[in-house]
């Protein structure tokens, strides 16, 4: 071959390749990870993507049982790729919308055009959820194989208002909704690069991640119990007949230091027809939360098993010690294991001191389990239980996989997500 025709064949290589590039079609990665970083003054879960035309860049709450991405589209959004999902159109027949705004009385705008279908984005943390338009733009997410980011040209996302952003973290502008819905993030990484449907969740006080797509997890071997679909939405504002987007397990009871608490067990099912009770998986409580009943049933217990002094609770804690009469072992504070006990006694998922305390100053550390009152789930397990065990959630077999990287001596910030082919 000519030197010359070298040179020409390189030169269309790199043009085709820029070419592609411009289309925005995606590249089919391995998997998708997003990097979540924890906010010491809120305790939520954050992390950042790239959305519009161009680019910019879009911090992000995490929240677990979140229905669909949302943004605020009031303030700055400003983009040349918005495409609003018009009433009655696959978008919104995929997003089972059952609303549409027929007329927006401002001026047009990303969030605010006619004959737009119409969702609830929910900021369950303030509490606040209101009605926005359904819509799609740009959005780039980075590779788990080499780092790079790939591009979705029609990400499917929701327009909120400036008010939903209420008791989010500085800085966060909307929340990374990764529930069991047709239209939240992991089901629209799955279906648009091919990916098993099955996502990981390694949370950590400093640097965790979030990986979507199938993953090697030999390193930390999991335990699997079956996801619950609970019949009724969990949602802030309900539409009739939908199901809830949260992830529900089957506990069946607790135990501490592997002795049976008294509780009432009807709590924990799932009512089919209220969609009360059950337990569910959150990034958005800090702790977990537990109906009364069995909040003071398990600190009742726990106190007993510890059998040192409680001094003055710290709120919202509900049993207090001092750190002086609680030693350390490699799994953190020398207290009593805590059992969820899942589909058989001999399936559960064990808290360690390292989960179970928590540090409000240098003298003093708390049980750090919440009374919720009478909540409609009645075991919320938050952020702080979460955090330091590998999580799969395998939507494809309906499934949980967990693994306590504390009791294997690991950690999520080092954690190293590995691709199965």
């Amino acid at each position: 071959m000519s030197l010359s025709i070298f040179f020409q064949l390189a030169l269309l290589c790199c043009l085709l390749s820029l070419s592609s590039a411009k289309t925005g079609r995606p590249s089919h990665p391995k998997g998708l990870i997003f990097r979540v970083s924890k906010d010491p003054s809120t305790l939520q879960y954050t992390t950042q993507i790239k959305q519009r035309t161009p680019l910019v860049p879009v911090k992000l709450t995490i929240d677990l049982g979140g229905q669909f991405l949302w943004t605020d589209c009031e303030k700055g959004y400003t983009t040349s790729t918005y495409r609003p999902a018009r009433c009655n159109s696959s978008p919104c027949s995929l997003a089972k919308s059952g609303n549409c705004m027929t007329e927006c009385y401002s001026p047009a705008r990303p969030g605010c055009t006619n004959n737009t279908c119409t969702l609830f984005p929910d900021n369950v943390i303030a509490p606040i959820a209101t009605t926005g338009t359904l819509g799609s733009d740009v959005i780039s997410v980075q590779s788990a194989l080499d780092g790079t980011h790939v591009t979705i040209s029609k990400f499917l996302f929701v327009c909120g208002s400036t008010s939903l952003l209420d008791k989010l973290s500085t800085g966060v502008t909307g929340m990374a909704g990764l529930g069991r819905t047709n239209v939240s993030m992991p089901s629209q990484f799955f279906n648009t690069f091919n990916l098993k449907r099955k996502f990981g969740v390694c949370l950590s006080p400093s640097n965790g991640a979030i990986f979507f797509g199938d993953f090697d997890s030999s390193t930390a071997p999991l335990t699997y119990t079956p996801l619950l679909i609970n019949p009724i939405s969990t949602a802030s504002i309900v539409t009739e007949g939908e199901v809830s987007a949260d992830y529900f397990i089957g506990v069946k009871s607790i135990r501490i230091n592997q002795k049976p608490i008294p509780i009432n067990t009807k709590l924990l099912s799932i009512n089919a027809t209220q969609g009360s009770g059950g337990t569910k998986l959150s990034t958005v409580h800090p702790y977990t939360v537990l109906e009364t009943s069995i909040f003071k049933a398990l600190v009742n217990a726990f106190v007993k098993e510890l059998n040192v002094p409680k001094v003055r609770s710290v709120a919202p804690f509900g049993a207090c010690f001092s750190s002086k009469s609680i030693g350390s072992v490699y799994t953190g504070p020398a207290v009593p294991t805590i059992d969820l006990v899942l589909q058989s006694k001999d399936v559960y998922w064990r808290i360690y001191g390292w989960n179970s305390m928590v540090e409000v100053s240098k003298d003093v550390m708390c049980l750090g389990f919440v009374d919720g009152g009478n909540p409609t789930t009645s075991i919320v397990i938050g952020g702080h239980q979460v955090e330091e065990n590998l999580l799969k959630i395998d939507v494809e077999s309906s499934r949980l996989g967990f693994s306590s990287l504390v009791y294997s001596k690991q950690i999520c910030a080092n954690y190293n997500f590995v691709a199965k082919s």
